[in-house]
């Protein structure tokens, strides 16, 4: 596999250039040894297609998302203005990011504080090339595979978005279930609100043991989700069910990535 050399921002900026769209990597992206892989696909597919695009690297911060949503405010709007300097000092106007969270807090929470942006989640912009024509998967990978897909809350629910995931997953060719409870009135996976970073409450069930459930109960061998968390929380389950072996969790942008053979 071709090493790729993924542009910075300060690169391009001594340069004098500045590219289209800023990819916000998150912290998801840039730490979690599962999601990095979700990173690395997706800047694949950003270089199949020729996108001008840049990272930050090292200048990169968390959103401050975790933070308000656990109700620390202050802590929140310290880690949003500082990004929202960081990229003024960029001119950035477009942001394409994995995580529903960061496009949630971009899209919706950030112009409150004067961070106004067009922010594109990346099953949107995945939708887009494919029907541009820019990305063309290959329909012999996935022909004979199921795939099931699980809503993120901050995509579905928050922002209205379910139908380009599922678009990305078509251009696939395999065959496509819905769990029961889909779109609108899925099921979250159980870490959102900042559930992620705290222990779990009494209950008999954990929230993710359930949506497993009901992912493994549609028979689909493969798992398709579009967000860091929901991936935790899905491949968690499926392993808590010792099911690792027969069905996979794979972001969008991964089968997409898979069928083209990058």
């Amino acid at each position: 596999m071709n090493t790729i050399k993924v542009p910075l921002m300060s690169d391009l900026a001594a340069r004098g250039e500045t590219p289209e769209y800023l990819f916000w990597v998150g912290c998801a992206g840039a730490f979690d040894e599962r999601y990095q892989k979700v990173t690395r696909a997706f800047v694949r597919l950003l270089h199949h297609a020729g996108i001008s695009y840049a990272v930050l690297g090292t200048e990169e911060t968390c959103t401050g998302d975790p933070a308000r949503r656990a109700g620390d405010e202050m802590t929140f709007q310290m880690q949003a203005l500082t990004v929202i300097e960081t990229l003024k000092a960029y001119n950035v106007k477009k942001i394409i990011t994995c995580c529903p969270h960061c496009f949630n807090i971009f899209k919706n929470e950030y112009p409150d504080l004067g961070g106004q942006y067009e922010v594109i989640h990346h099953s949107q912009f995945l939708r887009m090339l494919v029907e541009e024509g820019r990305i063309k998967a290959d329909p012999a990978v996935f022909s004979d595979k199921t795939i099931v897909f699980h809503d993120p809350c901050y995509l579905g629910r928050g922002n209205g978005e379910y139908e380009s995931p599922r678009a990305v997953i078509a251009a696939l060719r395999a065959r496509t279930t819905e769990m029961p409870r889909n779109r609108s009135k899925a099921l979250c996976c159980g870490a959102g609100g900042a559930q992620m970073f705290k222990e779990a409450e009494p209950g008999n069930k954990e929230v993710n043991t359930e949506r497993t459930e009901e992912a493994l109960a549609t028979g689909a061998r493969i798992v398709a989700t579009a967000c860091p968390f929901c991936m935790t929380m899905l491949s968690d389950g499926i392993k808590f069910k010792d099911k690792q072996e027969e069905v996979k969790n794979y972001d969008i942008a991964e089968l997409l990535a898979m069928s083209l053979g990058l």
